[in-house]
């Protein structure tokens, strides 16, 4: 569903050059959860605003469907560490932003998606009356409206203190595997890596290059406490101890 090859990354500037992504390769396939995980200045968020179509100056192959990532369009949703909510309107004009709640078929969606973010009776309300988990589900549910191929996010849940971001990956997992809407997830927590990826891509800085890909064969629900799901935590552990050595063979696991 989305192949990259040989993709890098130059930011420019006075003071001179700095390659944020060096020779990046990876397919995801249709429906898969994959998360991303490495050091800040990794790369990671330039990554995923170039799926996006945000950031179209590098080199190298990026597609989706088979189609070159050339600007951003409805195909790709995003979420970020904020949810960028609009203050003036409430839950269900957020959730539909610039479609209609008159038309039918608006309207039967954005229901659907209050009741998959679990927001029933909260459809008035406006994001200053709302937590930060909530705020992000509205989020979520306006990005999922347009049924996107994939779903971007980058460090959702990095504000939000840490019972209501465990609740907000059970939540997550939950609309992906109703939906199997295919998810890229950049996260700096390993256990959230870990807890909610079906593959984990570790990530090396300076430059930014793929260091390793490690499949999380775990069924859900997944408890942290179960010996299997500390077996792949410290595989990944054991990947960020290595951190500043020489890269992954890029032929493993891509």
């Amino acid at each position: 569903m989305l192949t990259i090859e040989h993709l890098n990354k130059t930011f420019e500037s006075p003071t001179g050059n700095v390659v944020a992504l060096h020779d990046i390769g990876l397919n995801v396939q249709k429906g898969q959860l994959v998360t991303f995980i490495g050091p800040s200045g990794c790369g990671k968020s330039t990554l995923l605003k170039i799926i996006a179509g945000l950031d179209t100056r590098y080199q190298g192959k990026v597609e989706l469907n088979g189609k070159a990532i050339e600007k951003p369009g409805i195909e790709k949703g995003f979420i970020f560490q904020e949810p960028r909510l609009f203050p003036w309107f409430t839950v269900e004009k957020n959730i539909a932003a610039n479609l209609s709640l008159h038309k039918s078929e608006v309207r039967r969606r954005v229901d659907e998606l209050i009741d998959l973010v679990r927001l029933q009776g909260f459809e008035k309300a406006y994001p200053r009356e709302l937590s930060g988990g909530m705020a992000q589900r509205v989020a979520i549910a306006r990005a999922l409206l347009r049924k996107p191929d994939v779903l971007l996010l980058d460090e959702p849940f990095g504000a939000l203190d840490a019972f209501t971001r465990s609740h907000m990956q059970e939540v997550l997992l939950e609309i992906w595997e109703r939906n199997r809407t295919t998810m890229l997830f950049v996260t700096h927590d390993l256990d959230e890596a870990v807890f909610l990826g079906e593959r984990v891509v570790i990530m090396n800085p300076r430059p930014g290059h793929i260091r390793s890909i490690i499949d999380i064969d775990l069924p859900h629900p997944r408890k942290r406490s179960n010996p299997s799901f500390q077996e792949y935590r410290s595989l990944v552990l054991n990947e960020f101890e290595k951190i500043d050595g020489p890269p992954f063979d890029k032929g493993a696991g891509i």
